[in-house]
């Protein structure tokens, strides 16, 4: 690879370039202060890699280099950038090569490196590793999407997200590393940035609990404190195994940042402008950390996350953001009554611009499925604290934005009735339901399947709690739903889409056994859930 000065590149970043053109250049930049003779007393892949953002002739393979992912400065003895080789090949062995290079760990980007890898065969596995002063990274394995006008069979995924590393066992991504899928969407809350909980026993959902492993360092608000939490996050060997197993899509959520945050607010009520620094350190690791292409490099606070990608003419999937344009939650974010603010038509869970490019987006698309991958509950979901206790509604979810959620049901059952499915988590609990405009239209306009976390939540409660039995009494468009930690797999036919929500029996232990809970299929055309 031959790389211009730094005088080359400079001299043609004019104020008018396209995106596009500055991406470009970029990426072929050298700084003059480059590392030549980079050097490691351990391996620098203590975090893995990973895959990401599938096209039908790439995708985007991830590595940091961190020799030591907790101490200061990750280990890194040498503050310059650096080059890593990579290698992209046909078999497991990486004996018959077809791409290969070398990208630049930036120091600014904390030695983090994504390589988009381009001209490769459609609808194919392919392996991958880096290479730098003599370390070999471990071997992962990613898989191109069909052409765009072909026609697959099937697509298979599993939807996961919310692993509080304190509260549980990586045990679901293990299991989900050995399905034989196509992908993986991550839903949000990949870390939580709250502070080392301690050792003692406190109340969790109304339960003694004592956490498993603990946070290291305090509650994220820097830069380097965000690094180091995604740093423990990933030295997960169960994590890492899922992560180079298959490429992943993924969007973040609020822990990511801060609890329940929305657009400019967080829930401490910090200055908008305060509060925007936190945002921007934190999307910058998240951007570090995640097999995202150049596009989602964060721009100061914001960082652009929605996105479509198209698996042949089997599935349009449209990976949507919930939180950097959404209103501030009403009613303090609590638990409430669905009062006159929850319906305004002032109040926006997408913001203007991307919903219009979800509209546009879903107007044309001409795949038999359209997957909305997103990040909270769109089910209208009731229930009661009490028997007798008030209905109450979730603020934070899309309960708390109906003028924005009936926009989108009238769009979907006016433009793709019957194709639609809505993938979401956050919830910590397996949901799966009819999505109707409201408890008393029984008539579904899209069908959605919520999946429990990794983690967070511990070993649970199982579905015959209070809040089980509330929300089964007051939804009849709700399915199924449990306190168990697992993840949902998406097996997508031509014709009927089948899901599996899957269970496991522990997690604040390890060797919990897998199961599935419920089966569910959606007839294309007819939207409603099917048990199986």
């Amino acid at each position: 690879m031959v790389f211009p000065n730094r005088r080359q590149v400079l001299a043609g970043l004019g104020g008018g370039l396209l995106l596009s053109t500055r991406v470009r250049a970029l990426r072929a930049a050298v700084p003059a202060n480059l590392e030549t003779k980079p050097k490691f007393e351990t391996s620098p892949f203590q975090l893995g890699v990973a895959s990401g953002d599938p096209s039908s002739d790439g995708f985007v393979i991830w590595t940091r280099l961190a020799p030591a992912p907790l101490s200061p400065d990750a280990g890194m003895t040498s503050h310059r950038p650096m080059l890593v080789s990579w290698e992209v090949g046909e078999n497991d062995t990486l004996s018959h090569i077809v791409r290969r290079g070398q990208a630049l760990a930036h120091p600014e980007l904390g030695h983090s490196v994504h390589v988009e890898v381009s001209g490769l065969k459609p609808d194919r596995p392919y392996w991958y590793r880096f290479r730098i002063a003599g370390y070999d990274s471990t071997i992962g394995r990613s898989h191109t999407f069909p052409l765009p006008g072909a026609s697959p069979a099937r697509v298979r995924f599993a939807a996961a997200g919310c692993q509080y590393y304190e509260e549980g066992y990586y045990t679901a991504w293990r299991r989900i590393a050995e399905e034989p899928i196509d992908f993986v969407f991550h839903y949000g809350d990949y870390i939580y940035e709250n502070g080392d909980s301690g050792d003692g026993i406190h109340q969790h959902n109304g339960r003694p609990f004592r956490a498993l492993r603990r946070h290291v360092g305090p509650e994220c608000y820097s830069l380097d404190e965000y690094r180091r939490r995604y740093a423990q996050y990933k030295t997960d060997a169960d994590l890492q195994a899922a992560h180079a197993a298959v490429p992943w899509i993924v969007t973040s959520d609020d822990h990511e940042v801060d609890n329940n945050w929305a657009g400019d607010s967080d829930q401490d009520g910090t200055p908008a402008e305060i509060f925007r620094l936190r945002r921007a350190s934190a999307m910058q690791a998240y951007y570090e950390h995640m097999p995202l292409r150049l596009t989602s490099l964060p721009d100061g606070s914001h960082m652009q996350i929605y996105r479509s990608l198209r698996y042949g003419d089997l599935m349009n999937i449209f990976v949507l953001d919930t939180r950097q344009y959404r209103s501030d939650q009403v009613y303090g974010d609590r638990f409430a009554g669905q009062g006159p603010d929850v319906w305004s038509p002032e109040r926006t869970m997408m913001g203007n611009a991307q919903e219009q490019w979800l509209f546009n987006g879903l107007a044309h698309s001409d795949t038999r499925w359209n997957l909305l991958a997103h990040q909270v509950m769109m089910m209208n979901l009731a229930f009661r604290k009490s028997g007798h206790g008030p209905v109450l509604y979730s603020m934070d979810q899309w309960s708390g934005y109906m003028y924005s959620r009936r926009r989108l049901l009238q769009f979907i059952e006016q433009n793709c009735p019957g194709n639609v499915v809505n993938v979401t988590g956050d919830a910590h609990r397996h949901f799966a339901g009819n999505l109707a405009y409201d408890a008393d239209d029984r008539r579904p306009v899209s069908v959605e399947f919520l999946a429990t976390s990794i983690s967070s939540g511990a070993d649970g409660a199982g579905d015959n709690d209070s809040f089980s039995r509330s929300v089964r009494r007051e939804n009849p468009h709700l399915l199924a739903t449990t306190d168990q930690r697992g993840y949902v797999l998406c097996d997508v036919g031509r014709d009927v889409w089948h899901a599996d929500l899957k269970v496991l029996d522990r997690v604040m232990e390890r060797g919990g056994r897998l199961s599935t809970y419920a089966s569910f299929a959606v007839e294309r055309g007819h939207p409603g859930l099917q048990k199986a």
